[in-house]
């Protein structure tokens, strides 16, 4: 690195110290040099990695239209007509996929949450209120989605109870909710035990109760910590909330199943599918960002 003087003459002394000697960062000749061959390195890595793209993707291409059942799986699955037809009946359907993501996702975090402090309480008094949320846990994630949506979708209703709904879509949210809620207590849990107990006794030493301590300090570092496997927990949500299709609610994938049943004809499925690819990439990619944010803080030595 080399440092340039400029005098300023003729200025008055004293004036606001534009008389006095000023210094200007200038690159040394190395350091030009590296930055220039590290953004050829980049430029090249670049050319590289699109060139392979593309030929694997020109590579792919002549492998499926080549096989010998590609006109009729052009026909089945993708179908203009057919694709025409169900995207505004699928995009319809979405609608209620959204409005379960925003429901089911809000209970999901309150009710994680919840039994995450339940795993966490001390004392022996608390026992079986840990018991509880450890079995709790322990069955829902044990107990594949898709069966408790039809334990729930379909034998609920069957008990016939007085004041019980038998909407499938809220049935079907509380199935999603139960499930997943598992899945993020656990995933509080390791951001609450990830705390290091001197914060707790800290807190403490400072006047705060345990609930205060839990509230004010523990809780705000544990979350923080676990934004990312959140998200991602948040994006799995949003896929599997077309499962709901099998109580009977129209959403995009029951809504691309009607038209399948008329029409003998898979695209509408493709077309549901691409719906849902649309909706989760922003999420993965708000995610990644988060991630790559939170790794940088980290590095740099700022609260994480």
């Amino acid at each position: 690195m080399t440092l340039v003087k400029e005098e300023s003459g003729g200025e008055p002394e004293g004036d606001s110290g534009e008389g006095e000697a000023r210094e200007a960062y200038v690159p040394s000749q190395r350091r030009i040099e590296r930055e220039r061959y590290k953004r050829s390195r980049a430029r090249r890595a670049t050319a590289i990695a699109a060139l392979s793209t593309l030929v694997t993707g020109v590579v792919l291409y002549l492998v499926v239209v080549n096989a010998p059942g590609w006109p009729r799986t052009k026909e089945t699955f993708f179908s203009a007509q057919y694709a025409r037809e169900a995207f505004p009946k699928v995009l319809e359907g979405l609608w209620l996929n959204v409005r379960l993501l925003l429901v089911c996702g809000a209970a999901v975090l309150v009710l994680g949450m919840l039994i995450a402090v339940a795993r966490t309480l001390r004392g022996p008094v608390f026992f079986p209120l840990r018991a509880l949320a450890a079995a709790y846990t322990d069955f829902f994630r044990g107990l594949p989605l898709i069966i408790n949506l039809m334990i729930v979708v379909l034998g609920v209703p069957a008990l016939r109870l007085q004041g019980i709904t038998v909407d499938p879509v809220l049935l079907g949210g509380t199935a999603l909710t139960l499930t997943y809620s598992a899945y993020v207590a656990e995933v509080f849990r390791a951001g609450i035990e990830s705390v290091h107990p001197s914060q707790r006794a800290a807190a403490r030493s400072l006047g705060l109760s345990n609930r205060q301590a839990l509230r004010h300090v523990v809780l705000p570092q544990a979350v923080r910590r676990q934004v990312p496997p959140l998200l991602n927990d948040l994006v799995s949500l949003q896929k599997d909330t077309g499962l709901v299709s099998i109580g009977g609610a129209v959403d995009a994938v029951r809504a691309a199943d009607i038209i399948v049943g008329r029409s003998l004809n898979y695209t509408p499925y493709i077309v549901a599918g691409l719906v849902f690819v649309a909706l989760t990439i922003p999420m993965t990619r708000f995610t990644d960002w988060v991630t790559a944010r939170m790794d940088r803080r980290q590095a740099q030595g700022g609260s994480i």
